[in-house]
């Protein structure tokens, strides 16, 4: 399929309609020109929604039973199965950043989601050839272990999962959001929805498999728990390809430098004239009306000569992926927050009375949906009460900045570290007042819908932050760019995994033998723990809004 630029005009389209016009910069699935009428907006972007959803259900499916699967059938401890639980879901998410770089550089976006959905279901259906080969007895007789093939077979699949997903997830939404275009008002405030209703999907899809899958791969079968993903992987690919008429691609200009190429000149040209005086620079090019005043050591690049000669929009391209990184690393923090939500938020959980009617307890996991439940609540309200209230006021498409958003998500993120650490005393006060301290395996007379303030502030936060992040890291990079822009904010969340794993690793050995986290939790202190990333969250939001006061949104860099 040869995505070629389109031209101004159409099949002698009349242009002053606005159903007739056509969308410049994108073509059909043949390389022609699109009008506005017939491609793209919500009628394609349904198709990208729903694909996702399914992969989302996929992933999900492995993912959130992947520690039951590990010390269970695979026969390993809680703290190996919890390492590589770690491991696995870190490099999910840094993995974005490989499969957007191929996509961007040389695949395109179509053809980097169809092959990473061909991975994807061959990976799962790996995993189930893994769970239907048989055990052996262990040493002692009494229970079956895994063979060696089984578990290399087993892994193998999982990062098979690991790299389709890494392909499949920042390709899909990039290509979501090229399917409404910015140069048009009404299409421009339906992107913004898109995130919104993407994540929505997202969430619905997160719920049911938690409700389904869970269910199935604990009290049925594994094989089926991990057969049912496959199917709807395959579904998801069927139905991807059906859209694939309507969908408007990003047209190449085939004759274009790479843009990984012109960004690294840029570096390059600016590192090989470190030592030019600034009013050489001044001189060299008509650029006193045209540069940004960011970054500034990078317009030594514009002293180039002949084939090395650097233009200043090929600069400021480069500046505006440098001033990326400082939002991208004040961010971390939050998403530190967010990896303690299927971690010690649960065990919490696990100590607490569970039960909603005599006879049925909720699995501690279950409240991992809380987070999704607010996102499910909050979504429906942020689109279409709090987007239009502030719209009024700032007269803002989006109703507020992408940073103004994410910042406002930061902020909630604090707040739910802080209620947590709150709870947290609470509950250990309630052990000692009953006396259950050293009776790790009691149920402490508390319930667990104490929990609940915690996750839903968590997923308040992700309503902002996260889908802010996403919003941001799409729009500001460079066009050819975008597929990367969204892998940068899913590299966010798997730095955060391994940071919190590395942080937990640190306060464990400086806090022995009175351990913060201590297997008895009735001993631990997480509610220390909790106070301690609630400061290490306000550090960052201020160092957060320390960067925002200066970033300069990509459009208004040389105005």
């Amino acid at each position: 399929m040869a995505f070629s630029g389109a031209s101004s005009t159409f099949g002698g389209g009349d242009e002053s309609s606005t159903h007739n016009i056509i969308v410049h910069g994108v073509v059909d699935y043949q390389g022609r020109p699109v009008l506005r009428s017939n491609s793209g907006g919500w009628r394609s972007a349904v198709f990208i929604i729903g694909v996702e959803v399914a992969e989302r259900f996929a992933y999900f499916g492995i993912s959130s039973n992947l520690i039951n699967y590990l010390t269970g059938p695979l026969g390993q401890s809680t703290a190996t199965a919890a390492e590589n639980v770690n491991a696995w879901t870190g490099t999910a998410m840094l993995l974005p950043l490989l499969g957007a770089f191929v996509a961007d550089s040389c695949l395109g976006r179509y053809r980097t989601i169809i092959m990473a959905s061909l991975l994807y279901i061959l990976g799962l259906g790996l995993l189930i050839l893994s769970a239907t080969l048989p055990s052996v007895s262990c040493k002692n007789d009494k229970t079956t272990c895994p063979t060696l093939f089984q578990v290399i077979l087993f892994f193998f699949s999982l990062y098979l999962v690991a790299v389709a997903q890494g392909g499949h997830r920042p390709c899909v939404q990039a290509l979501g959001a090229d399917q409404f275009d910015e140069q048009d008002s009404e299409e421009s405030k339906a992107k913004s929805s898109f995130f919104n209703w993407w994540n929505f999907g997202l969430c619905g899809g997160s719920i049911v498999t938690n409700l389904i899958v869970s269910y199935i791969q604990e009290n049925l079968s594994w094989v089926l728990g991990f057969g049912i993903p496959c199917i709807v992987m395959l579904i998801a690919l069927v139905v991807f390809l059906l859209g694939s008429t309507t969908y408007r691609y990003s047209a190449i200009i085939r004759d274009k430098k790479s843009p990984f190429a012109r960004i690294g000149r840029v570096f390059g040209a600016a590192f090989r004239n470190r030592r030019t005086s600034p009013s050489t620079i001044l001189g060299s090019q008509d650029i006193s009306l045209q540069r940004s005043q960011q970054f500034k050591f990078l317009d030594k690049a514009l002293l180039g000569q002949d084939e090395n000669l650097v233009i200043i929009s090929e600069v400021e391209e480069a500046k505006a992926v440098l001033g990326l990184f400082p939002i991208w690393g004040s961010c971390l923090v939050y998403s530190i927050l967010s990896a303690q939500a299927s971690t010690f938020f649960v065990k919490q959980g696990t100590t607490m009375d569970r039960k909603i009617i005599s006879g049925f307890e909720i699995p501690a996991a279950y409240l991992q949906s809380f987070i999704c439940l607010a996102f499910l609540i909050f979504i429906p309200i942020y689109d279409r009460l709090f987007i239009p209230l502030a719209r009024a006021f700032t007269g803002k498409p989006s109703g507020i900045t992408m940073l103004q958003r994410i910042g406002t998500g930061l902020f909630i993120s604090t707040l739910s570290m802080i209620v947590a650490a709150l709870i947290e005393m609470k509950r250990l006060k309630m052990a000692q007042q009953y006396g259950l301290v050293d009776m790790p395996s009691a149920t402490i007379p508390m319930g667990l819908w104490w929990l609940v303030p915690q996750y839903l502030l968590l997923g308040i936060s992700d309503v902002f932050a996260y889908v802010g992040l996403q919003e941001f890291f799409y729009d500001q990079v460079p066009n050819e760019l975008r597929s990367i822009g969204l892998a940068l904010y899913l590299s966010i969340l798997g730095v955060g995994n391994f940071l919190s794993s590395i942080l937990v690793s640190i306060i464990d050995r400086l806090t022995r033998p009175n351990t913060w986290f201590s297997n008895n939790l009735n001993r631990a202190h997480l509610d220390y723990f909790y106070w301690l990333l609630g400061g290490f969250s306000a550090i960052g939001f201020a160092v957060y809004l320390y960067f925002t006061r200066s970033y300069i949104y990509k459009g208004r860099r040389t105005h």
